[in-house]
């Protein structure tokens, strides 16, 4: 079975406290924001159903595509892709060798894989299961993230 862009955003915020949704341009994004005590959180993953401007490689405009994306640390992914690649120019696509628009596939994101962010177009049940220790890491890699944002935050408030 293929899931949903709902299916995947209440799954996750079902599974880990704390991420906050916020929807805006055909996007959905999780930030990890308990109480929301700041602005907007430190990104989690997004849900993409719509391509952009400067992100046109996964052809996300097909009837009933979506992107999941998820920010990995660094380590993860290149344990997983090898050297993250260089930063595309503007409107451009990285260089992988991935097909972008592959479905139900977890590869670098084509935009931000050089950030250590990976895309799956249309996860299944199985891939999304697949992916529950990539989620799992990440969470706590973000978590650290925000923690050392809102101890920023307070010094400076």
């Amino acid at each position: 079975m293929v899931l949903q862009p709902k299916d995947v955003v209440d799954r996750l915020t079902t599974r880990f406290d704390g991420l906050a949704p916020k929807a805006s341009w055909g996007e959905t994004s999780l930030f990890y924001n308990p109480n929301l005590a700041l602005a907007n959180g430190v990104y989690f993953c997004t849900v993409k159903e719509h391509d952009g401007a400067n992100d046109k490689a996964s052809c996300l405009d097909r009837p009933g595509v979506f992107r999941l994306a998820l920010g990995l640390t660094v380590h993860r992914y290149e344990q997983l892709f090898g050297p993250r690649p260089a930063r595309p120019h503007k409107g451009s696509a990285v260089v992988t060798g991935h097909d972008f628009t592959q479905l139900d596939v977890v590869m670098p994101h084509p935009v931000y894989a050089w950030m250590g962010w990976v895309q799956v177009l249309n996860p299944s049940d199985e891939t999304f299961a697949s992916m529950q220790p990539l989620f799992i890491e990440s969470f706590g890699h973000v978590v650290q993230k925000f923690e050392k944002a809102l101890a920023r935050h307070q010094r400076h408030s």
